[in-house]
């Protein structure tokens, strides 16, 4: 459920940032990282929970992950609100419609988690469904490329970094670590075409204030999703966010939609379709394997299927991918 709010909300966010017109790119994504630290920090504050933030810069690793993950996330909140300001919201759709499966790559190549043989066929109908829609462009789209590759290796970060870093924590270090960074652009702008927020009335201040916490929600549920669910489900999951990004880029904004788009979005939803089958049957199944293992006098337990790890079983019996389903 955090994850899946999480993407709802990442879906929708194209049109929070259209409201904040005329603040650019620049200067909005350097409120978010200093807005979202000071909202970080009074949560932290309130909840007093800061021996968490003291473990963390004890251990020299962690403190690297955080710092790596805060990179990726900014490159990742750049190129979005750019493409959001400038109408490419259908093409950051397609960003995160490669996402999943650039996530699912990672999680079976980099983490060497194992997919079942229907999981692969709904990669390959989705990787045909992505291929769709860049033949469709034309060109090389380097908007969305930039979005999976900064987002995915993204995810990687934080399941690495795993259980030894809260939600909360972690959100604080990485937005700490782009401080430097969203002074500059500040500056910079200032210098320029002149900072926006405070000399367009009222609303428009307010807006731009909760820039913070419509940026820290959603990582924040992230976060607490991913420790939770395996990648791999996770990456079947970021599918919810280009369906939005989509129907808002299309229905909302009026933007392009070429006939080679649609084959894609069928397709993409033919693959999730698939998926979640697959999961709902697997789920059964084993269900009843545990049945079968508590009265072994009732029936035989089915043979493991392919793909299945049994020379290392996980410790919990409950595998984070049926446990994301019946959620």
């Amino acid at each position: 459920m955090a994850a899946t709010t999480a993407y709802v909300l990442w879906g929708v966010l194209p049109l929070y940032f259209l409201l904040l017109l005329p603040t650019g790119p620049w200067e909005l994504v350097a409120w978010r990282v200093l807005l979202s630290l000071v909202f970080c920090v009074v949560i932290l504050a309130v909840t007093r929970a800061w021996r968490p933030l003291r473990a963390i810069v004890r251990n020299r690793r962690l403190m690297l992950l955080t710092a790596l993950a805060g990179v990726l996330i900014y490159v990742n909140w750049q190129v979005f609100v750019v493409a959001a300001l400038t109408g490419h919201v259908v093409e950051t759709s397609l960003g995160y419609f490669i996402n999943p499966i650039t996530t699912v790559l990672l999680g079976v190549f980099v983490l060497k988690e194992r997919i079942r043989r229907t999981q692969w066929a709904a990669i390959a109908v989705a990787g045909v469904a992505v291929v769709t829609i860049i033949v469709a462009y034309g060109s090389v789209p380097w908007i969305a490329l930039a979005l999976t590759a900064s987002f995915g290796c993204y995810g990687l970060v934080k399941k690495n970094i795993g259980p030894s870093v809260d939600a909360m924590s972690g959100l604080t270090f990485e937005t700490f670590w782009l401080v430097p960074i969203a002074v500059i652009q500040l500056i910079i702008v200032g210098a320029t075409t002149g900072i926006t927020w405070g000399a367009h009335g009222p609303t428009h201040t307010i807006l731009v204030a909760f820039a913070g916490v419509a940026t820290a929600i959603p990582l924040l549920l992230f976060a607490t999703g991913t420790r939770r669910i395996s990648l791999a489900a996770v990456g079947m999951l970021q599918f919810i966010t280009p369906v939005m990004q989509f129907l808002v880029g299309w229905l909302l904004l009026g933007e392009p939609m070429p006939p080679e788009r649609w084959a894609g979005f069928i397709l993409v939803w033919i693959a999730i379709t698939i998926f979640i089958a697959d999961l709902l049957a697997h789920t059964r199944r084993t269900r009843k394997t545990r049945r079968s293992v508590k009265h072994p006098d009732a029936t035989t337990p089915p043979a493991p299927e392919p793909g299945t790890n049994t020379t290392n079983p996980p410790k919990n019996d409950d595998d984070p991918q049926i446990v994301s389903a019946l959620r």
